[in-house]
């Protein structure tokens, strides 16, 4: 179980899940998380103590109008969707929809699918046609952002310009399974690329003067930003 986190221990793992986690995880998300678990690539699900702090910043934040960047099965899609309001909007985004249908009918018997705007397609052009529309720069309350991780420079680029100052983007997997704090000769060859790819984009957002950040060791390490300019 704790393969997914960052913590050595099952059973400190276990116990935060089934303390603080579980009892609060609305039922579609429990249904949605029990199908990404048979998949072959369970491990790319958002975890549900990271989705846990993704509600907590929704509900905090007011976000109304938000971005999805990598969707998967949808569990955090979903999680948004339930947290925002009823006239609440989503742009979500991910290149393979085959993912996206496998939790689509959790999202549609949960009644937000009307919330959801899917467009299937690579992160970078979706991105830059979004741009394209003066009323998107600075228009989105909230993004999410768990995409390929080589990418995770250029996606910033371009959501920092869609994001309004004061809100909220959360990038997942900004520890890489730990290797991020390893000796590369350590390192999974399956991990160097990513592990890579995320040292240079932590390096890059902590000397970053348009947002504040701050780190959380949550699933595989999620990193917060707030827009500052």
């Amino acid at each position: 179980m704790a393969q997914n986190g960052l913590l050595q221990s099952d059973e400190l793992y276990k116990y935060i899940l089934e303390t603080n986690v579980y009892p609060q995880e609305p039922e579609p998300l429990k249904e949605i998380r029990a199908l990404t678990a048979s998949h072959q690539l369970f491990f790319m699900g958002t975890s549900p103590d990271a989705g846990q702090m993704i509600e907590m910043l929704l509900k905090l934040t007011g976000a109304k109008k938000t971005l999805e960047l990598g969707v998967y099965t949808g569990y955090s899609l979903l999680l948004t969707a339930l947290t925002i309001p009823e006239d609440g909007k989503i742009v979500a985004i991910d290149v393979n929809r085959e993912y996206y249908e496998i939790g689509r009918p959790v999202i549609e018997k949960a009644g937000v699918e009307h919330k959801i705007d899917f467009i299937e397609s690579e992160g970078i052009p979706a991105l830059d046609k979004l741009l394209e529309n003066p009323e998107n720069k600075g228009g989105f309350d909230y993004v999410y952002v768990d995409a390929d991780k080589i990418n995770y420079l250029n996606y910033h680029e371009k959501v920092v310009k869609l994001l309004k100052v004061n809100g909220i983007i959360v990038y997942d997997n900004t520890l890489w399974y730990g290797s991020v704090a390893k000796s590369e000769d350590l390192v999974p060859e399956v991990l160097k690329q990513g592990r890579t790819s995320v040292l240079q984009f932590n390096k890059a957002l902590a000397t970053d003067p348009r947002v504040k950040i701050s780190m959380a060791p949550l699933g595989d390490g999620i990193t917060i930003c707030r827009r500052v300019y």
